[in-house]
């Protein structure tokens, strides 16, 4: 196996199987800077890599992943668009849009073998691949609206969904959702033990690199476009916008600098 470490990600291949993972467990796998960019080289390798197939994304810990880290000093490129433009648009596109719509075109089959906790951008990086085996103690939270913030930066839950009236409690409460649940309302494909959550998924994984790579690539790039015929690849980029908008709002900043606590949610992002 050949492994690599780029930052709090660990990246191997074992061809025709590459694995991303998530390697933080200090900070609870949250979604650093670091973490965002160790992903993408990871991504990039893979797909310039023709002995790959198949893409795993795990990790290393007591779950998968917390989320946004809350401090702007965690993120430079926040840093760098409020002093330059008085905003975080173009810093919070830099890092959470345009790596995350490249997560989502990358064009190999991709599974994400989830365990424990999966929050608010960690649900992205659970929930946006092809496949998804989550073990019997994941859940999944997007709470970036009990904080004051429309979603996250590229909103796929109506896409996850298929249904508004489950993506609308889902985003308006902070609904936490737990294996099964996610199961039966087809965000996941399977729910396994903790056990054979690792064997599971590389079994699955083994099984689907079998076929040419030509035919798999062919594949994904017809399902994926049905996806984006229908806007999928434009609503996410429009939610970034409305992120950005709705921050810059006196009622949005005066919640997120402590109103939220009165909702009865404990962190507040910071923009």
């Amino acid at each position: 196996m050949e492994v690599e470490q780029f930052g709090p990600v660990r990246y191997e291949k074992s061809p025709p199987i590459a694995r991303v993972v998530l390697d933080d467990p200090e900070r609870r796998n949250a979604q650093s800077s670091e973490m965002v960019w160790g992903v993408d080289r990871a991504l990039k390798d893979a797909r310039r890599d023709h002995g790959i197939r198949v893409l795993i994304v795990k990790a290393n810990g007591d779950g998968f992943c917390s989320g946004h880290l809350h401090s702007i000093e965690s993120y430079p490129e926040f840093q760098a668009s409020f002093e330059h433009k008085g905003t975080s648009y173009e810093g919070q596109s830099e890092l959470f849009l345009w790596p995350m719509l490249e997560f989502w075109e990358f064009p190999k089959p991709t599974i994400s073998q989830v365990h424990g906790y999966a929050i608010q951008g960690g649900t992205y990086w659970a929930l946006l691949t092809d496949m998804t085996i989550a073990s019997e103690d994941a859940t999944f939270q997007m709470p970036s609206v009990r904080w004051g913030l429309p979603g996250s930066e590229t909103m796929i839950e109506p896409w996850l969904f298929m249904n508004w009236k489950r993506a609308s409690e889902y985003l308006y409460t902070g609904q936490t959702l737990t294996a099964s649940e996610a199961h039966a309302m087809g965000l996941v494909n399977r729910v396994v033990s903790r056990e054979d959550l690792e064997q599971t998924t590389e079994e699955l994984a083994a099984r689907i690199a079998r076929v040419p790579g030509t035919t798999l690539l062919a594949t994904k790039s017809l399902v994926k476009r049905a996806w984006e015929l229908m806007g999928m690849r434009m609503h996410m980029q429009m939610s970034n916008d409305l992120v950005a908008l709705a921050s810059q709002h006196k009622d949005v900043r005066e919640f997120m600098m402590g109103g939220q606590q009165r909702a009865g949610d404990k962190k507040k992002p910071t923009r």
